[in-house]
């Protein structure tokens, strides 16, 4: 069970506003937090609280494929974010360093800045605590359980 915050975003964010290039000469995954989202919200690192939840519009992480992008989001302390849609490489990536993304275009268009918000990804449940709505998603797979709470697929194959 996810439970925090949610920050709001648009479509379209691409993986330059996410963690600008500038910094992918980091290997540190603390400090590509520090940078995360600063070119379209300069005060976001600072937003942020452990377990919060970023919320957004279609086509979350376009552009490049650079897995410095979820890393960001992760390592700054969001425990999951919602989006009417992502980018393909942006979802596998996610995936496989851990970071839970669902998508649900009814909780994009609905959750607002600041609403309190729990997602269960086992039973399928978005619940928007602040406005008593609920939406309904896809429960992940067992499998794709396992490698969130493993902290993604690396850590997975390390404990097998």
């Amino acid at each position: 069970m996810i439970k925090g915050k949610a920050h709001k975003y648009g479509d379209d964010i691409n993986t330059d506003l996410i963690i600008p290039a500038r910094y992918l000469n980091l290997t540190d995954p603390r400090a590509l937090a520090k940078h995360c989202m600063e070119d379209l919200d300069t005060n976001f690192i600072n937003k942020i609280s452990m377990g919060d939840i970023l919320v957004a519009g279609r086509n979350f992480g376009c552009g490049s494929s650079r897995e410095h992008a979820p890393l960001a989001i992760k390592e700054s302390g969001i425990a999951c974010v919602i989006a009417s849609s992502f980018a393909r490489i942006f979802f596998r990536n996610a995936i496989n360093i851990g970071l839970p993304i669902v998508e649900s275009a009814k909780a994009s268009a609905r959750i607002r800045e600041g609403d309190a918000v729990e997602v269960d990804l086992k039973k399928g449940l978005i619940k928007n605590i602040t406005r008593k709505e609920n939406y309904h998603i896809v429960p992940f797979p067992p499998f794709l359980q396992e490698l969130i709470q493993a902290g993604g697929l690396v850590e997975w194959a390390r404990n097998k």
